[in-house]
C-alpha cells in the first residue's frame, strides 16, 4: 500500500469504435498522450469512462491496456464500484490480476444506503483487499452521500487511503480537506474547482476536462505549484466553456465529441447516448474554439 494518491489523475474516458466496441489503439494512444503531458496517475472506468455501460469482460480489458501501455510510468487506479458489495470484492480481485495498483469505489447507487450500510459496504470491500482504496462520491448520479463523520470513520481503515468528492460543495470539501492524513489523501472530482481546492490544501483532482484539454488543467497544477496563482487562476477560468457545455448532451457524450474535436482518441458515448444533434454541437464547437489541438 505505498501508493500516494497525489496531483493530477485524469478520469478516463473509454475510446470506442464507430460500433461501439473498446477501441484499443485509441485507448493506447490516450494512455500516452495523457503521461506525455505530465500527469501522476490514470484513472479508468469511472463515470466518464462509461463504467455502467460495460460489461465485467470489457472492463478488465481497458484496465489490462492502460496497465501495459503506462508501463509503470504512472499508476492506474480502476473503478470497480457497483451496488453488491460481493461484486465489488470479486471485481478488485480480479483488477489485481490485471496489474491494477489502486480502486477506486463509487458509493453504491439507486437504492438510497444508508450510512451505517455504505460504512459496512466500504469496510468489508477494504478488508477484502490489499489494494489502496479511494472512495467516490457523486450524489447528484448515486442519489446517496458519505457524511463527513462516515468518511473519517472509513479514514481510519488502513487502506482506504482517499476520497474523490464529486459533489460540487466547496464547504463539505473544506470538512473534508480537515480529514486529510499523509494516508488519506482528498481529491476534487470538480473540474471547476481545481485550483481552489489546492489553495484549501488538498492533494489534487480526478480530472475529466483533462481528456480533452490535458495542458490547460496541467497548467492549473504546475503554476500553483511554482506560486504562480495568477497563471493559475488564468488556466482554472479556462475551463469554464468546456465545463459549461457539458450541459449540451447526456454524460459523457459532450467530453468525448470535444475530446475527439480537439484531436484525442475518443470515438462515441455508448448507447443509449446519442451523438450531439446539429445545433448542440456546433455551440460545442465554438466552447472549445480557444482550446489548443493536441495533435
Amino acid at each position: 500500500m505505498s501508493l500516494h494518491f497525489k496531483g493530477i489523475v485524469p478520469a478516463l474516458i473509454t475510446p470506442l469504435t464507430p460500433d461501439q466496441e473498446i477501441d484499443e489503439a485509441g485507448l493506447r494512444t490516450l494512455v500516452d498522450r495523457l503521461i506525455e503531458a505530465g500527469v501522476h496517475g490514470l484513472f479508468v472506468l469511472g463515470t466518464n469512462g462509461e463504467f455502467i455501460s460495460l460489461s465485467e469482460a470489457e472492463k478488465l480489458r481497458v484496465a489490462r491496456i492502460a496497465v501495459d501501455q503506462a508501463r509503470g510510468r504512472v499508476p492506474v487506479i480502476a473503478g470497480t464500484g457497483a451496488y453488491a458489495t460481493r461484486e465489488v470484492i470479486a471485481l478488485n480481485s480480479k483488477m489485481q490480476d490485471q496489474g491494477i495498483e489502486a480502486v477506486s469505489v463509487i458509493t453504491p447507487y439507486f437504492n438510497g444506503a444508508t450510512q451505517a450500510e455504505l460504512f459496512k459496504h466500504y469496510d468489508s470491500i477494504a478488508r477484502a483487499t490489499s489494494l489502496p482504496v479511494m472512495l467516490y462520491t457523486i450524489p447528484a448520479k448515486t442519489g446517496v452521500q458519505l457524511n463527513i463523520d462516515t468518511v473519517r470513520r472509513l479514514s481510519e481503515i488502513p487502506n482506504i487511503r482517499g476520497i474523490k468528492d464529486s459533489g460540487g460543495d466547496f464547504d463539505r470539501l473544506l470538512q473534508l480537506i480537515n480529514l486529510k492524513r499523509e494516508d488519506f489523501a482528498v481529491f476534487t472530482g470538480t473540474d471547476s474547482m481545481i485550483l481552489w481546492t489546492l489553495m484549501a490544501g488538498g492533494d489534487g483532482a480526478v480530472a475529466a476536462t483533462t481528456n480533452a484539454v490535458p495542458s490547460v488543467v496541467m497548467s492549473i497544477w504546475n503554476n500553483f505549484h511554482k506560486g504562480d496563482i495568477a497563471a493559475a487562476r488564468q488556466a482554472q477560468e479556462a475551463l469554464r466553456p468546456l465545463r459549461d457545455a457539458f450541459a449540451l448532451g447526456t454524460l459523457p457524450v459532450v467530453l468525448k465529441t470535444a475530446a475527439g474535436l480537439l484531436g484525442m482518441p475518443a470515438g462515441p458515448a455508448r448507447s443509449p447516448v446519442l451523438p450531439l444533434d446539429e445545433a448542440a454541437l456546433d455551440k460545442l464547437k465554438k466552447a472549445i474554439a480557444a482550446y489548443p489541438r493536441v495533435a
